[in-house]
């Protein structure tokens, strides 16, 4: 599986962690979360899987806590791994990210979990904005945005 982002640390024992992600399109625009928490993060919607979910159920669930949408059409494309440090949880992590391609739905409400907030963008704008590499070369490839050449 490919690996994005920071190399594997010497020494650091990592939490194994799985989550699922959308690339989730409304029209021309994308949908992004950022994560105004300790470490400002925009991503793309999704997270965590817990004991006894799928990951289509993870997707749905954290789409809809972190932006308040329902979404249609889920398709798996594919997953990379990244290790990281996560703030909220104070754990270094070997995440193992599921993408999936979907659309946004309906809109049910604001998100539920604390520090979210929607922003929509467009193909490049999300490439350029996206704050993991793993995102933005899954997005790259889906919307085929050519590499930025700044």
């Amino acid at each position: 599986m490919r690996r994005f982002g920071e190399p594997k640390r010497n020494g650091v024992a990592y939490t194994q962690r799985a989550g699922a992600y959308g690339i989730i399109a409304h029209g021309r625009d994308l949908m992004l979360t950022l994560q105004n928490a300790e470490l400002p993060e925009i991503q793309l919607p999704g997270g965590g899987i817990d004991p006894g979910e799928t990951p289509l159920q993870a997707l749905h669930r954290e789409v809809y806590e972190e932006t308040g949408y329902h979404i249609t059409t889920p398709r798996r494309i594919g997953a990379y791994q990244r290790y990281t440090y996560m703030p909220e949880y104070r754990l270094w992590a070997r995440k193992v990210c599921h993408i999936y391609i979907c659309a946004s739905a309906l809109r049910i409400g604001r998100p539920t979990e604390p520090d979210h907030e929607v922003l929509w963008a467009s193909p490049r704008e999300a490439v350029e904005m996206l704050s993991n590499s793993g995102d933005r070369s899954f997005v790259q490839r889906v919307c085929r945005v050519k590499p930025s050449t700044v």
